[in-house]
């Protein structure tokens, strides 16, 4: 439940529109790429190394500077005699192994505190010096500038811009490495350092430690060595904030990029949005307008030209509209015909229903009973045509399509009506002129039937006694052609309006109204259905009408 209100908000917020979407998911994808990068945090950890490593350099340097310059010496050398009688006649002298190695050398503050400004004042770092006891002897934060040791001299707080401190706690909430809390102990208190204490046992060693502002502290503590003898300790340790600083400026730089990538990804996304947010805008406008229009037609936003989704979609939506609109056109046009179809037999029906009352023959009663009994098969034969031809386009789309082979379709369709057009001493052939392809199609076989039987009995209807209709299937490659040709007068009227709605144009002497003029109309909207043409024309050999319809033939099977 509290899921779908979070996403009813979402819907109505942020991605209320198409464009407000593309924008947010880009900028998701930048913010990713770059919190990634700021919570890797790789160089950082290069970074700290890397003081590391230059801190004990430095470290060593200094330590063997300090042994060499600043320690109390004496005009006298003790040598230890032990040490002679030991030595056998082969062995290797060095000059150092007459020297007793309980000999003391203390550090000479006045002597390495100049020494010590020289060498720490360009590294910006803290040097402290301990004794063997670890107790502090010198600290650089306490001299000054011409080497004299003075009292710590407290450096004022500067304040800081509150967005770089809210951004530095975002940064150090960010989960990291877990580094011991530094303290700054007293001046007797040097062995409590752990870096300090492992130097005086001759190792040297880097410990990194944040302060209670979550600084980096690093530092590092050197053996200060003289005579293999430890006369005391080099502990130098980097300012508190310098390699957050450094940090801090490459953090700012990726967000600098940041922001400027963001910048280019929201012009981006918005002519993005553009281009797909405002066509579709439109093209859904014109559809609220094409269900509300009533009296005229609505015109869809062309966007054709383009060879994306849009135009594909904006060619559909045309399509559709104006297979819509043609539809409304042709469902009223229908409902039109029907209505003059219908009126026209009811008409004659009341007038002879209104006079049969009146009538005093019997002739006269009979005359009007089977006018009255004409009129009701007209409006029976009107209605169950209307309804077929209502229900085609439906049927159509329910059915599914089948392969149907239309030589076999026209051979029964021809034995059929031979037996009709004997009557009227009519005769029916076909010819099946089908060559090496089958006459398959996907279609309906009903509906196909019925095409064939339309056509023939038109031919028939129109044909004189003695008559001959012509059959013929013919096939190729691809098409499928059903020719139907009649000896009749040929079509007389405007052969453009053969295939309308109750179009009737009937030979002399036939009775008005057996036919209702659907035939025609219902064949070609069937073939239509099946993605073929139909046409009509007159015979050029003779006089006669010829139809001649043309479908699409299934697959590429070859008769066996």
């Amino acid at each position: 439940m509290v899921g779908a209100q979070i996403r009813r908000v979402l819907e109505l917020t942020i991605f209320s529109s198409l464009a407000r979407r593309i924008i947010v998911l880009n900028l998701a994808g930048l913010a990713v790429l770059v919190v990634g990068i700021l919570f890797l945090n790789q160089w950082r950890t290069g970074l700290i190394e890397a003081r590391v490593q230059s801190l004990r350099v430095q470290g060593e340097i200094m330590a063997a500077a300090i042994a060499a310059s600043a320690t109390v010496d004496s005009d006298v050398i003790t040598v230890n005699p032990d040490r002679l009688l030991e030595l056998q006649g082969n062995d290797a002298v060095s000059p150092l192994s007459f020297f007793d190695p309980n000999l003391e050398f203390p550090i000479n503050p006045e002597r390495v505190a100049p020494l010590l400004r020289n060498l720490v004042t360009p590294t910006r770092t803290r040097a402290r010096i301990y004794d063997q006891q670890g107790l502090l002897i010198l600290d650089s934060a306490n001299l000054y500038a011409r080497g004299e040791v003075l009292r710590q001299i407290a450096k004022p707080q500067e304040g800081s811009f509150f967005l770089l401190d809210w951004w530095n706690a975002f940064v150090d909430w960010l989960p990291g490495e877990d580094y011991p809390q530094y303290l700054e102990l007293g001046p007797d208190e040097g062995k409590s350092y752990p870096e300090v204490a492992a130097a005086l046992n001759g190792a040297a060693t880097a410990i990194v430690r944040v302060d209670a502002k979550h600084q980096l502290v690093v530092s590092v503590a050197v053996p200060v060595q003289r005579l293999r003898s430890n006369v005391g300790v080099l502990l130098l340790s980097t300012q508190p904030g310098d390699i957050d600083q450094i940090a801090t400026a490459e953090r700012w730089s990726i967000l600098r990029i940041a922001l400027v990538a963001a910048t280019v990804t929201i012009i981006l996304s918005l002519l993005l949005a553009g281009t797909i947010a405002g066509p579709l805008r439109r093209l859904a406008g014109a559809a609220e307008r094409v269900q509300g229009a009533v009296t005229s037609r609505t015109e869809i936003p062309d966007f054709s030209d383009r060879t994306d989704e849009v135009g594909h979609l904006s060619k559909a939506l045309r399509s559709m509209t104006s297979a819509l609109y043609n539809r409304i056109e042709a469902i009223e046009r229908f409902a039109a015909d029907v209505a003059h179809e219908l009126k026209n037999p009811l008409t004659s029906l009341r007038s002879a229903v209104e006079t049969l009352p009146r009538a005093k023959r019997a002739e006269d009663r009979e005359r009007l009973n089977a006018i009255i009994q004409h009129d009701v098969r007209r409006l029976d034969r009107l209605i169950s045509d209307i309804s077929n031809a209502s229900r085609l386009d439906a049927e159509l789309a329910r059915q599914s399509a089948e392969r149907v082979d239309l030589a076999k379709l026209a051979e029964a369709m021809v034995s059929i009506q031979k037996d009709v057009a004997a009557k009227r001493h009519v005769d029916v052939e076909l010819t099946l002129n089908t060559g090496r392809y089958a006459p398959i199609v996907l279609g309906h076989d009903s509906r196909l039937a019925q095409v064939i039987n339309n056509l023939i009995d038109n031919a028939v209807s129109f044909s004189p006694e003695h008559g001959k209709v012509s059959v013929a299937i013919a096939t190729t490659e691809e098409t499928i052609t059903i020719t139907v040709m009649d000896e009749g007068p040929g079509i007389r009227g405007d052969i453009s309006r053969i295939f309308q709605r109750f179009y009737t144009d009937r030979p002399e002497g036939e009775n008005f109204g057996d036919h209702s003029g659907l035939g025609l109309a219902i064949s070609k909207q069937i073939i239509d259905a099946h993605g073929g043409t139909i046409i009509a024309a007159n015979r050029s050999d003779r006089s006669g009408a010829l139809f001649t319809a043309r479908l699409k033939r299934a697959g590429m099977e070859k008769k066996r």
